[in-house]
């Protein structure tokens, strides 16, 4: 009797919270990032390689997977939102529209106002970018996707996605969403490819700057390099210490998370922090404003299982090989905090 009444109260409780950040507004916004590790459908597509998420691939891709697969990313949506899901989700690893437009109307975060912002990439797997946004808060006024060529006119990724807001204060923030090249074949081999990437968001970060040296900036994504390696440091030019903070400039906030002996995704027993957030320093130092410390990690523990090679424990991924794990993702999800004042 008294559990169930404490259930009651909690469930109450949840319920009045979100009712009261609904109809009065957030003071703040939270923008969240997930690499949710192949979220393919079923379909067949004869236009890119998916072949292997089909019912008949090497996966054995089946309808009642697909449906635990987005019924898990539900849950880590709601959960990084504390059932107030994040005014801004940014995904990686998506197949198409189909299975954004089924997480936002056949899973419970139904009632909560998300609209989509999706292409598809060139990506030969047919994996995307794409972002999801509560439009009860924010009014996007712009999309763009940012074609990464390259100079062989042979290679393929994703683009990167750019979206413009305005949120109910009436202030405007600039995201990015990045799915950088892997490293597959070795890091240094493909370096020039993950440069060539910085290289396009760097010249569409400076004609942002170069209208406004203060805009409210945030590049998130899986960069598949460190904060600290080329591509960010020189390419992109993200700065890895906020101290200082100075318009026209790119800092890279999850910089400070290398000090916790964690990370992202775990490879051969190292954590790497390869999911990042970015801000620009007006978000530093303006009217909309964020630190380090509003940028985190999200680790549930149902994120995890135990790394019995390695000790500890690694992220639950869906698959290992060509073997159904039944999990999440190989990535654990990232999310930062703007106040808006």
């Amino acid at each position: 009797m008294h559990y169930g009444i404490c259930l009651l109260i909690a469930v109450c409780a949840i319920f009045f919270r979100t009712v009261v950040a609904q109809t009065q507004g957030r003071d703040y916004l939270r923008v969240m990032f997930y690499n949710v590790e192949n979220f393919f459908d079923t379909e067949d597509d004869p236009h890119t390689n998916d072949n292997a998420f089909t019912p008949q691939g090497a996966m054995r891709w089946t309808q009642s997977r697909y449906i635990q697969k987005r019924n898990q990313i539900y849950r880590v949506i709601a959960n990084v939102g504390e059932w107030d899901p994040p005014t801004i989700v940014a995904l990686c690893e998506v197949e198409n529209r189909n299975v954004l437009e089924d997480l936002i109307k056949n899973t419970p975060i139904a009632r909560f106002d998300y609209s989509i912002i999706h292409k598809d990439s060139p990506d030969q797997r047919g994996i995307d970018v794409a972002l999801l946004y509560r439009s009860d808060y924010l009014t996007c006024i712009q999309k763009q996707f940012i074609r990464v060529q390259f100079p062989d006119n042979r290679r393929r990724t994703r683009d990167i996605l750019y979206a413009t807001f305005v949120s109910q204060k009436k202030d405007t923030l600039h995201v990015f969403v990045n799915h950088w090249p892997s490293r597959l074949g070795g890091q240094r081999q493909t370096d020039p490819h993950r440069l060539l990437a910085a290289k396009f968001l760097r010249e569409k970060v400076d004609s942002i700057f170069s209208q406004n040296s203060m805009a409210n900036i945030v590049i998130t994504g899986d960069f598949n390099d460190a904060p600290f390696d080329q591509s960010l440091t020189t390419g992109l030019k993200a700065h890895t210490d906020t101290i200082d903070a100075k318009p026209n400039a790119l800092f890279n906030l999850s910089a400070y998370r290398l000090n916790e002996q964690t990370g992202t995704i775990k490879y051969q027993g190292r954590w790497y922090v390869l999911d990042q957030i970015i801000v620009s320093g007006g978000l530093l130092r303006g009217k909309m404003q964020t630190n380090a410390d509003k940028n985190k990690i999200f680790r549930a523990d149902y994120l995890f299982e135990p790394d019995n090679r390695y000790q500890g424990i690694k992220p639950f991924r869906t698959y290992i090989g060509q073997t159904y794990n039944n999990g999440f993702s190989d990535h654990l999800p990232i999310y930062l905090d703007i106040l808006l004042k």
